[in-house]
């Protein structure tokens, strides 16, 4: 690679890393998981960059590399014996102001979800996605995203009504 290009892949990495890896976690579950994920995706981005068009979809092309990572290691059987309570993850993190059982609680309603559930719902409103690039990323159709969106969120709606019910 070029060193003008080296240096704009630098700073995209360097400026999308935190972004990518927080995207993969609430896929996931995991943050050794999501590390991993978010580092394979920026590999494959740069195997690429000189092909990627940097103007539109760079943003776009990282997160369909970072939707397959996450769902490649899924399909590894020697990360399916490895079950990681997020309870645990979530608890070594400082604690501001209590918001700890709120993330984990959405964490956790997340994980309940199908897998097609949870990525179009985490891409859509968590990665800011647009419904056009949703659709890229994920390989469906824009119907498929908005209805699996939809389902998500309302299967989401229903799993933190029963917790804050239980709660009270």
């Amino acid at each position: 690679m070029k060193a003008p290009d080296e240096a704009e892949f630098t700073e995209f990495a360097a400026s999308s890393i935190r972004r990518l890896r927080s995207t993969a976690y609430l896929m996931c579950g995991d943050w050794h998981r999501a590390e991993d994920a978010a580092q394979d995706a920026l590999v494959k981005v740069y195997r690429r960059w000189h092909r990627i068009d940097r103007t539109q979809g760079l943003n776009g092309y990282a997160h369909k590399c970072l939707v397959t990572a996450v769902l490649d290691q899924s399909r590894r059987s020697w990360r399916r014996e490895r079950l990681v309570d997020a309870e645990d993850q979530v608890a070594a993190l400082p604690d501001p102001g209590g918001t700890v059982d709120d993330k984990l609680l959405v964490v956790q309603a997340l994980a309940a979800l199908t897998p097609g559930q949870r990525a179009c719902v985490v891409l859509r409103h968590y990665a800011d996605l647009s419904l056009e690039q949703t659709a890229d990323v994920l390989g469906i159709g824009t119907g498929g995203v908005k209805s699996q969106t939809s389902r998500g969120l309302t299967r989401l709606r229903e799993l933190l009504d029963q917790t804050e019910r239980s709660a009270t």
